[in-house]
C-alpha cells in the first residue's frame, strides 16, 4: 500500500520514505536545533567546551542546569536537545571510558569514544518500537594524538572538527567561529572566542550564571570548569 503523506513513514518503525528520507531522524534533528547553544573548540594548547545555560524558572536550582559533562579526566561532552536522552548516552560514555582504562590501562581515545556513542544512536534508527535519541553531543578532549573535538547526532553520524556549534544559536555561532578561529590559537584565546560566541546568542547582559565553560589543557589533560570570577575576567576582556 502506498502512502500519500509523510505520516505513513514516521510511526513506530523508522523506515525510508520513497524519496529516501527518515522522518523520525529528521524530527530528532529538529529537536536538537531547538536546544541550548553549545560549542567546542580544539587548539594546540587544549580544548574548550562552552554552553548557554537557560533557566526556566527563578526557583530552579542552577546546579542542575547541566549542559557540559565530565566523561573522564581528559574528555568532556556538551549536549543540545533532550537532556533525558543525553543522560543515558553520557552514562554509557562514562562506562566506555572506565572499561577502556580497566582493560588497556590507558585513557580512551576521544574519537573511539565518540564513535561508540554514535553506534548506539545509529542502532536506535533501525529497530522497531524505539525512536531516535533527540540529542546531539560534542565530545572534546586531549588524548595521545592531541586535542580533539567530535560531534555525534541522532542519525549516529560522527564528525571531527576544529571548532563546532549546535543548538538554537548554532548557525550564528558558526559564523563567528569560521571568521575568527585560527590554527595558531592558544587556550586563552579559545576561551575568549567561546565567550564572544555566547555573547551573540545569550539574551540580555552577558553573565557567568548564563553560561558554562570548561577547559581541558593539553599540559595536564584535566577537565576543569571555569569559576564565575574567571568568566567575569573574560567578559571584561571581551568588553
Amino acid at each position: 500500500m502506498a502512502f500519500s503523506s509523510p505520516g505513513g513513514y514516521d510511526r513506530a518503525i523508522t523506515v525510508f520514505s520513497p524519496d529516501g528520507r527518515l522522518f523520525q531522524v529528521e524530527y530528532a534533528l529538529e529537536t536538537v536545533k531547538r536546544g541550548s547553544t553549545v560549542l567546542g573548540i580544539a587548539c594546540r594548547e587544549g580544548v574548550v567546551l562552552a554552553a548557554e545555560e537557560r533557566s526556566t524558572s527563578k526557583l530552579q536550582d542552577p546546579n542542575f542546569m547541566w549542559k557540559v559533562f565530565e566523561i573522564d579526566d581528559h574528555v568532556g561532552a556538551a549536549i543540545s536537545g533532550l537532556s533525558s536522552d543525553a543522560r543515558v548516552l553520557i552514562d554509557q560514555a562514562r562506562i566506555y571510558a572506565q572499561s577502556n582504562k580497566l582493560t588497556y590501562d590507558e585513557p580512551i581515545d576521544v574519537e573511539s569514544l565518540a564513535k561508540q556513542v554514535g553506534d548506539i544512536e545509529q542502532l536506535y534508527t533501525q529497530n522497531g518500537g524505539v525512536r531516535p535519541f533527540g540529542v546531539s553531543i560534542i565530545f572534546g578532549g586531549v588524548d595521545k594524538s592531541g586535542s580533539k573535538v567530535l560531534q555525534t547526532d541522532p542519525s549516529g553520524s560522527c564528525w571531527a572538527y576544529k571548532a563546532v556549534s549546535i543548538g538554537i544559536g548554532g548557525d550564528t555561532v558558526r559564523e563567528v567561529l569560521e571568521a575568527k578561529y585560527t590554527d595558531e590559537m592558544g587556550l586563552d584565546s579559545a576561551v575568549l572566542l567561546a565567550v564572544e560566541c555566547l555573547s551573540k546568542v545569550i539574551e540580555g547582559k552577558l553573565d557567568p550564571k548564563k553560561m558554562t565553560i570548561v577547559v581541558i589543557p593539553a599540559a595536564d589533560r584535566k577537565f576543569r570548569s571555569l569559576t564565575d570570577a574567571e568568566m567575569d575576567a573574560y567578559i571584561s576582556k571581551l568588553a
